[in-house]
């Protein structure tokens, strides 16, 4: 397994987290990450996984289907893909297009802001979706009007155009997902304290926020926001 060391910087979430962080039902995630297989006319066809994650190459957590912070970005905008109808076919052939011209993890990255669209078009074409399914004008929506507002809303990039920092909740920007700190667990962006911290401490203060923001010397407005956030996460 790889130091502590080694994995600052990089992000870590069992695949239930990640499902939860960005919306997803668990078990749909695993057949994403997974791969699956069905019957076919031809015996049983399968499909692979929609792309190599970052720690598969680990020997302990390879085979736990843990996600680094790059694994979770892309997870999320797939999410956002599949919450508009869009088909894991065209999705899987968006990613392989987006590949070839950006890179590993290409969903997530600053230039899919402008070269998205059009690759978005190649892959429906690529995929032969039906076109009675997702015509012309309802491909134009499905990216302008949902997936470029909302892709890149919340999320920090370095000068090269990767992801650095993701803040779930954008307009306010009190919590967020940091790599480099506390294995980018969700954490109050001011003081580093972990969401689930302060709501463990808010249901044993008897829900007293005041009193949990002086235990741990945050203001009442993190307390309630990190209490929110964990809140939605477990509903």
């Amino acid at each position: 397994m790889d130091t502590p060391d080694a994995l600052i910087g990089t992000g870590l979430y069992p695949l239930r987290q990640a499902a939860r962080l960005v919306g997803a039902d668990a078990r749909n995630v695993r057949r994403w990450l997974r791969g699956y297989s069905w019957k076919s006319r031809d015996g049983r066809s399968s499909s692979g996984p929609l792309w190599h994650l970052q720690y598969e190459d680990d020997e302990d957590l390879g085979g736990e289907r843990v996600l680094g912070f790059q694994d979770l970005l892309e997870l999320r905008t797939v999410a956002k893909f599949i919450g508009q109808g869009v088909s894991l076919r065209v999705i899987r052939a968006t990613i392989d297009t987006a590949s070839e011209f950006l890179g590993r993890y290409p969903l997530q990255s600053k230039r899919f802001l402008t070269d998205g669209k059009r690759i978005f078009l190649e892959a429906v074409e690529r995929s032969g979706e039906d076109p009675r399914l997702m015509d012309i004008r309802r491909r134009q929506f499905v990216f302008d009007a949902v997936i470029r507002p909302s892709l890149f809303e919340g999320i920090d990039y370095d000068s090269h155009g990767r992801a650095q920092r993701w803040f779930p909740v954008p307009k306010a920007r009190i919590i967020v997902l940091d790599p480099q700190v506390q294995f980018g667990e969700p954490i109050v962006a001011a003081s580093g304290v972990p969401t689930d911290t302060l709501y463990a401490a808010y249901l044993a203060e008897g829900k007293d926020r005041s009193r949990v923001a002086k235990l741990y010397r945050v203001t009442p407005q993190a307390v309630n926001a990190a209490v929110l956030f964990e809140q939605r996460l477990a509903a």
